[in-house]
């Protein structure tokens, strides 16, 4: 009988969320799949095996879910985020029409634009805390512009992103805490986000289209708001945060960037790889599979740890190093891997890099001042970053 590589971790512990990266290490360091007790769970934390999974959707499938707990993968079963094929690719040509790279091209204009606004502005000021005045700015006041949201409601948007990441952790306290929060979210999907409330022409109206084109049934749309009003929104925010923590806890590299501002998309991925706004996502093996002599029974929940993986010392030479010059940098995994990959990782960088090049152009030296870590179950980010920009 297999002895199976075990850890008494607690993967969501306040303790473990907050500074991850030693717990992943040891991960990594103990066996290529491990059995953590403490959620009834494998885990995979090494970039070769993560990669491996997220590129087989076939046998680690996401139609069973993506959260590790029962009750939110019984609410976005057949959603975008918890489907396999082929459902999952009717749903994705649809929501990621109005992000593929064509159509953000004609964005980039406006975007710019709206960044040199920002970045003049909190020059302009000093002294800002990053993660609540700078990083949210683009997402919200953009993107729910584009997806064409009502009015109402939007001032919660934040707050049901966040709570959508926390209800996809596992059976613990912050999960059950999110869930009422989440319900507004669900509610005013279903209320508001309807075709007579909606902007003709945004990226929401554009989903109960399809339904009329009949591509979806009418009752997929509120649930597919989802894919717009979640992701679209925190995973942005906390990447531009911590590419500006980093930047200013490493000056030498930002000298680089503000003297090579053609270097951004490679430190945009160093930043997105050293500080991965989702840590990870589960699957659910559909066969017996073996990882390294290790076997994974068929029906058992996996989790896919991504911020580990881009950190792998197997994969990455110096892995806790930031080095905007790092070559392969774009090989990270924080955004996904395969037909799963997050369908608004191009909007993301188009953000990030407006706001980057904007502020490479006018500030010499970023000075930190403080800086606090949020916890959330799948989210990494900063809730506060206090800097003054010289």
């Amino acid at each position: 009988m297999q002895v199976l590589p075990s850890s008494e971790l607690d993967l969501y512990a306040r303790a473990v969320l907050l500074d991850p990266f030693a717990h992943y290490r040891a991960l990594r360091d103990q066996a290529a799949a491990v059995w953590l007790p403490a959620h009834g769970m494998f885990v995979l934390s090494r970039d070769a095996d993560v990669r491996a999974a997220l590129a087989d959707a076939e046998l680690f499938c996401s139609g069973q879910g993506v959260a590790m707990n029962a009750r939110m993968n019984e609410a976005l079963k057949g959603g975008l985020l918890c489907s396999d094929r082929p459902r999952h690719d009717v749903l994705r040509r649809i929501v990621e029409r109005p992000l593929a790279p064509r159509e953000l091209a004609a964005l980039r204009e406006r975007i710019t634009a709206e960044a040199e606004l920002l970045a003049e502005r909190v020059v302009a000021r000093g002294t800002i805390d990053v993660a609540s005045e700078l990083s949210p700015h683009l997402p919200v006041a953009v993107v729910s512009d584009l997806v064409g949201l009502p009015e109402e409601g939007r001032e919660r948007m934040l707050q049901w992103a966040a709570a959508n990441f926390d209800c996809l952790g596992p059976d613990n306290a912050r999960t059950e805490a999110a869930f009422p929060i989440v319900g507004e979210m669900v509610n005013y999907a279903f209320t508001q986000c309807v075709p007579d409330k909606l902007r003709p022409g945004g990226w929401a109206a554009m989903i109960w289209e399809a339904a009329d084109r009949g591509e979806i049934d009418h009752a997929t749309c509120p649930y597919l708001m989802n894919d717009y009003m979640g992701p679209a929104l925190d995973t942005t925010i906390f990447a531009l945060s911590s590419a500006i923590w980093l930047f200013a806890r490493h000056p030498e590299q930002w000298d680089i960037i503000r003297a090579n501002p053609a270097l951004l998309p490679m430190a945009i991925n160093e930043c997105l790889r050293i500080e991965s706004p989702i840590q990870g996502f589960s699957r659910v093996l559909t066969r017996d599979h073996d990882i390294d002599g290790v076997r994974l029974p068929a029906g058992a929940r996996v989790i896919v740890l991504y911020g580990s993986a881009n950190r792998d010392e197997r994969k990455w030479p110096l892995p806790d190093a930031f080095d905007v010059t790092r070559d392969g940098a774009q090989d990270h995994l924080a955004f996904g891997l395969g037909e799963h990959r997050c369908i608004g990782n191009n909007l993301a960088r188009l953000e990030i890099r407006a706001v980057l090049e904007a502020l490479a152009r006018r500030v010499k030296r970023i000075e930190l001042h403080e800086a606090a870590w949020g916890v959330n179950n799948i989210l990494r980010g900063l809730s506060t970053c206090r800097v003054t920009l010289h």
